[in-house]
């Protein structure tokens, strides 16, 4: 049995869809699991609409948007059982009543949002059955379960494990389709994984039944050493040992979810990167295995912010200090991407999320004199050579620099 998991590009539209099938058919024989994210932007609009909501601006024009895609998407699949019409209209009407439901932000959120992996997973399972294949939907928020961290579902491994017991033998004779992002709580209370979670989603499903591979369908052709939209040059891994693959998402790495390798490399379960635009491409493969010499790795990471703190009345910064900091950074669950400290500053840089790092530079603030910049981004050079080292250290606008014996990182204003 194999988990193939298919993100929003790769059911942005009726097309798309049409072609994910395509692929499903081609390997229904070897017993599918398949994880689906939202369809393209939907999770986007969403979250706009909870933020709208909490801002008490009007939520229907965004809802009508998402209703409209959405059926367009059926009409063209040209879907048209109408107890399956009548289903999908009412979790399109619930999205509102949702919404406006009380609780803290995050509760909300978690409560909407999800319903864009229930909806595509929906049109998905329901075009497959109309094209004669053997699928069935199945809902994980009946089979992970978190605990009640809103937005970043902290998975309980031996009661998901339990839960997806009769998975197995409903592998068996169908290509089950269900949904990343999400999972729910002892209470029933849905809960999601943290955002592009449906890669992590596919890992705790493979781990826990447990599985051959697990396949991420992308729009590039495999794991490459760099965005191919920032440097053209950048080319395809064939193999990644685990824990390269694991580093390399811990900088920031878009092309996998930073939860997902250790599940897996866990298990001794490969994961295959692979092209859903052109499946007969090899992609890449991610396991236990040996790769010398690893050429560079360059990840951009965007939209970070640099925080600077000093003690008040200028004396060098001291455990006492740092222990404050990380107290912080612990209670407004804040990751620092890279850090470093001189006598008389501490200087860390962070993914900015408002409100949350304006809430963390509040708390600083109250013992520390703080400084910050935004709008930076995080290069970093894995396995660096000369030319690279060189190069990204010589970058203008560099706020702050590091390295190791294997890793260069740099933040600029681009």
């Amino acid at each position: 049995m194999k988990v193939f998991k298919f993100g929003g590009a790769s059911v942005k539209n009726a097309v798309a869809i049409k072609n994910v099938a395509h692929i499903i058919k081609q390997h229904q024989a070897e017993g599918l699991l398949v994880v689906v994210s939202a369809i393209g932007k939907t999770t986007d609009a969403l979250e706009r609409v909870v933020a709208l909501a909490r801002s008490r601006q009007s939520i229907d024009p965004i809802l009508n948007e998402i209703s409209i895609y959405h059926n367009e998407v059926i009409e063209q699949l040209n879907i048209a059982r109408p107890d399956f019409l009548a289903r999908f209209q009412a979790h399109i009407h619930s999205l509102k009543t949702a919404t406006y439901q009380g609780g803290e932000y995050d509760f909300v959120y978690d409560q909407v949002v999800s319903q864009g992996e229930v909806l595509s997973s929906l049109i998905l399972n329901e075009y497959l059955v109309q094209q004669g294949l053997n699928a069935v939907w199945a809902d994980a928020r009946e089979y992970i379960q978190t605990d009640s961290t809103w937005r970043e579902g902290k998975v309980d491994w031996v009661q998901s494990k339990t839960n997806m017991k009769g998975l197995a033998k409903i592998l068996q004779s169908h290509t089950v389709i269900t949904q990343g992002f999400i999972g729910s709580t002892s209470d029933k209370h849905t809960a999601t994984l943290g955002r592009e979670g449906s890669d992590y989603s596919a890992a705790i499903f493979a781990a826990c039944l447990p599985a051959e591979s697990v396949t991420i369908w992308k729009d590039v052709p495999g794991v490459m050493s760099a965005d191919p939209k920032r440097l053209p040059h950048a080319f395809v891994f064939d193999e990644l040992p685990y824990q390269e693959a694991a580093e390399m998402t811990y900088y920031g790495a878009s092309v996998i979810h930073p939860k997902t390798i250790k599940p897996l490399a866990n298990a001794g379960i490969p994961l295959l990167v692979k092209n859903f635009d052109d499946p007969t491409l090899p992609g890449t493969r991610i396991h236990e295995c040996t790769v010398y010499r690893l050429p560079p790795l360059i990840v951009f990471k965007e939209n970070q912010c640099l925080i600077s703190c000093k003690v008040t009345d200028y004396s060098f910064v001291n455990e006492d200090q740092i222990g404050y900091i990380f107290r912080m950074l612990s209670q407004y669950d804040v990751r620092i991407n890279v850090m470093q400290n001189s006598a008389i500053s501490f200087s860390f840089c962070v993914d900015f999320r408002e409100p949350k790092t304006l809430l963390l530079i509040e708390g600083l603030s109250k013992k520390l004199e703080v400084y910050y910049n935004t709008g930076l981004t995080l290069i970093t050079v894995k396995n660096y050579d000369a030319q690279t080292f060189t190069e990204y250290r010589n970058k203008p606008g560099v706020l702050l620099e590091q390295s190791s014996r294997s890793t260069l990182q740099v933040l600029v204003r681009l």
